[in-house]
């Protein structure tokens, strides 16, 4: 699979073009989402590149794995948007568009003269969109944002302080998946829209409350009342002992949840009688009332067989159940290989790589990884062929000078 040239036109967006000034994770993951489903994407870089590029390790610089990772499905346009060529040059690229989207702080995009007003003025049923870090109506509005300071804010960290005595991060970019999902979301909704209407709009997604929201959905307990008839927090997802619990010779994930489930783990514990003699297992209700109890008993009697031996009796019983897979075990995963979720693809300058495929099947319009991540302005003479002229012309016309690079 080569990773220079035009998609071709496969997905259910298929014929969608998406200008992309997006960087670093939530962006990139969202226009991505976009790309796989088949929209050609348009990524506008400076002369210095998406920092993820610069995350090691590679094989060349400017192509780490998070960049090849959120960036695969798009094309790479080099262009300094404080410069007033390069500014018109992208604005020159709306009338064959759809989406227009952007990470890019709001007051930094009002002073690159590319707020709203300027890109609708030029192209009216665009589909704009701002991912912020802060809505715009709020006192933090403008403030830079990424994955560590919203998981903070949304109470993930804090979440991890009520567990474990001291607050933290979860090891994965949650934030920024997430807040990039909406983003794709809140995209297509508005392309839904146009169609329908023939209306473009202007959308703001804030990472902040977007998170805020998502976490409080698990999470608002007794403050979902007016007034509070109880305190906030799910009891069984923070409990100190809610697993992976360890085996004879490892460790395990189940969810022994409903009545069924219990009276089938509690005989294979030896007490068969366990719902009806202990009232902490009498129902779902009291299960959750006593979580610490209840993970207690599972830690206590899962030492008592293997791994193995666990998943082989608990399938039996239909009671939910995985091995605790290190990151390394997922290449390697019995299920993610029947289902061909990696597949190795060769890049035109970083050789063989591994790639996972679009998680979601479709019957009529598969989603499809049709190029690999670009390197830096790969295509900025395939879309802007005008440019390489005048710059060649201007080249002939003037000395030589030294470029300094400036972001965007």
């Amino acid at each position: 699979m080569k990773a220079s040239g035009t998609p071709t036109s496969r997905g259910p967006l298929s014929g969608i073009r998406v200008i992309d000034l997006t960087t670093v994770v939530m962006g990139p993951s969202a226009t991505q989402i976009l790309g796989d489903l088949g929209a050609d994407v348009i990524k506008i870089e400076n002369a210095g590149g998406d920092s993820m590029r610069w995350i090691g390790p590679n094989r060349t610089e400017g192509m780490g794995p998070l960049y090849l990772n959120a960036n695969r499905n798009k094309r790479s346009v080099v262009l300094d948007l404080k410069n007033p060529d390069d500014r018109e040059a992208l604005l020159s690229l709306l009338p064959d568009a759809d989406v227009f989207v952007s990470n890019v702080r709001p007051q930094a995009m009002a002073r690159l003269g590319l707020g709203y007003d300027t890109i609708s003025a030029v192209k009216p049923n665009i589909i704009y969109c701002l991912a912020v870090g802060y809505g715009s109506d709020g006192p933090n509005a403008g403030q830079a944002v990424y994955d560590d300071l919203t998981q903070a804010a949304a109470g993930i960290a804090g979440l991890f302080q009520t567990i474990d005595g001291a607050p933290r991060y979860a090891p994965v970019n949650i934030s920024d998946r997430v807040v990039g999902l909406y983003l794709a979301i809140s995209i297509i909704s508005a392309l839904h829209h146009r169609a329908v209407t023939g209306e473009g709009q202007e959308i703001e997604v804030p990472m902040f409350e977007t998170m805020a929201q998502f976490v409080l959905a698990d999470h608002m307990g007794g403050g979902a009342f007016v007034p509070p008839i109880g305190n906030m927090g799910y009891k069984r997802l923070l409990s100190r002992v809610r697993g992976p619990y360890p085996t004879k010779d490892g460790y395990l994930a189940l969810v022994v949840y409903s009545d069924k489930h219990w009276r089938a783990f509690s005989t294979m514990a030896g007490q068969p009688d366990l719902l009806d003699t202990d009232p902490r297992f009498k129902s779902p209700e009291t299960r959750t009332q006593y979580a610490e109890d209840i993970g207690n008993y599972l830690k206590d009697h899962l030492p008592q067989k293997t791994t193995a031996e666990w998943i082989e009796a608990l399938r039996a019983a239909d009671i939910p159940v995985h091995a605790v897979n290190k990151i390394e075990d997922l290449f390697d995963d019995p299920h993610l290989k029947a289902v061909k979720m990696f597949s190795e693809m060769e890049h035109p300058t970083e050789g063989r790589v591994k790639v996972a495929r679009f998680p979601v099947k479709f019957s009529r319009t598969p989603a499809s990884i049709r190029c690999l991540a670009p390197n830096l302005g790969e295509h900025t003479e395939e879309i802007l062929p005008a440019r390489k002229k005048k710059h060649a012309q201007t080249s002939e016309a003037q000395p030589t000078k030294t470029k300094t690079s400036t972001g965007s």
